[in-house]
């Protein structure tokens, strides 16, 4: 038993980069927010994201292992050219903006570290991430994931130790309830929308390609993600929940207005003079992994979809990946305050998670796709993180269509409705296409 998981953890990589994005500043200000709004009343949604994404991740890896191909052209195979664009098109508009504004918060904490304008940042991290991974790909960010990810649960986990933290009013907070009004259902739904995302769902089929996985891989694949998104994204999760939670939630704090300097601020108390360098270094870790992981999402999708290697050894993926990393370094000229900018992020990426979800449960039930389609119970789990999907994703687009104030709001708005439609005639598609298959049986 000790020598199978000393192999496999030899062989991790994949889901560490999902989970790389899911551990970034987004969710740390879900969290914040969270422990900081409520105390501990929500600890039981932060166990509950770590599961979740846990989920999604199984479902999307089941795929990419049994089809040994990337989901975009798994797409066009089995549904058709017109839904791997749409998939391609999502995936591109959540994962660029997200670029952009991940930029900004790398570009401005760097910033507020070293006293060097965060646009001198933002060219310097864009020619890092350019360098980086165009000259050794995969591999370059697995590691670097593993490293940061690593290194941010350490960071602030040391700080959870630190902090005096209730055992009671925690157990409190495992029992199931969303505090009263609609800001209570709001905070939770953005912490579980924090580890169930599009682009961790697309990404997962390129990863493990990229390291030569297939279905015989599935123990290793397993392992990945229960020590990635159970393991490090949980510890990650829970180390910024229970510090809010146990310091943060006085009268005197805003939690509607609370910002990682600010709470690093507050922790001074509890932790030391040191407690906001110690949240600014686990915030710089935080956007760093999730901009290098986010960075090989676009070429992925559009290379497969172009029927490109999806690898640097192919030139044109090299170019895709030197003009992500470069571009993304617009994001650090962006005005004003990066912490509104994530959840503009956050939302935007919700609204096509959804949409993801039905493809990947389509094709998992699609015999011609896969030779073991999904059980009964695995089905249902796929439907309950559907409903999560969709819930999350309606909160975030009501409260955006109720103040359509500028055209990057009525943007988010209008793509909604399109990949909301797109979202409801694929279920469609997928109860009919059961209905068959139930009948056949009968």
């Amino acid at each position: 038993m000790i020598e199978t998981i000393r192999g496999y953890g030899s062989r991790l990589g994949p889901t560490w980069l999902a989970g790389a994005i899911a551990a970034g500043p987004a969710t740390m200000a879900s969290l914040l927010t969270a422990g900081a709004g409520y105390g501990y009343a929500l600890l039981w949604v932060v166990i509950l994201s770590a599961l979740l994404g846990a989920l999604g991740q199984y479902l999307a890896a089941r795929l990419g292992l049994f089809t040994e191909r990337g989901i975009v052209s798994t797409v066009e195979t089995h549904l058709g050219e017109a839904w791997a664009w749409v998939l391609v098109i999502d995936v591109v508009l959540a994962a660029g903006l997200a670029q952009l504004v991940i930029m900004k918060t790398v570009a401005d904490v760097s910033a507020v570290l070293t006293g060097v304008d965060a646009r001198v940042w933002g060219v310097l991290w864009g020619l890092v991430l350019a360098i980086g991974l165009a000259g050794g790909g995969y591999r370059i960010a697995e590691v670097g994931a593993k490293l940061l990810v690593s290194l941010v649960v350490v960071t602030f986990l040391a700080t959870a130790v630190l902090v005096p933290i209730d055992p009671g009013a925690a157990a409190g907070g495992l029992v199931p309830r969303i505090p009263e009004g609609l800001d209570g259902a709001l905070v939770a739904a953005g912490v579980l929308g924090g580890a169930v995302h599009v682009t961790l769902l697309v990404m997962q089929s390129y990863t493990m390609r990229a390291r030569g996985w297939t279905r015989a891989d599935r123990g290793v694949a397993r392992f990945d993600i229960g020590s990635s998104m159970l393991l490090a994204f949980g510890g990650y999760s829970l180390a910024i929940f229970l510090v809010a939670a146990s310091v943060l939630h006085t009268p005197a704090i805003d939690a509607a207005a609370i910002t990682a300097i600010g709470a690093g601020q507050a922790l001074e108390p509890a932790v030391g003079t040191y407690a906001t360098w110690l949240f600014l270094l686990g915030l710089l870790g935080a956007a760093v992994s999730t901009l290098g992981g986010n960075t090989v999402v676009p070429p992925y999708a559009l290379a497969d979809k172009l029927g490109w290697g999806q690898s640097v050894e192919d030139g044109r993926f090299r170019a895709l990946v030197v003009c992500v990393a470069l571009v993304s370094s617009m994001g650090a000229f962006l005005e004003g305050s990066f912490f509104p900018l994530l959840v503009l992020v956050l939302a935007f990426g919700l609204v096509g998670t959804p949409f993801a979800i039905v493809v990947i449960l389509l094709l998992l039930n699609d015999p011609g796709v896969v030779d073991e389609p999904l059980s009964l119970s695995a089905n249902l789990a796929g439907f309950a993180l559907l409903g999560v999907a969709l819930v999350t994703a309606g909160t975030f687009v009501r409260e955006q269509a109720a103040a359509v104030t500028d055209p990057l709001s009525a943007f988010v708005v209008l793509f909604a409705a399109g990949i909301g439609l797109a979202t409801a005639l694929l279920l469609v598609r997928f109860v009919r296409t059961t209905r068959r298959s139930v009948s056949a049986e009968i």
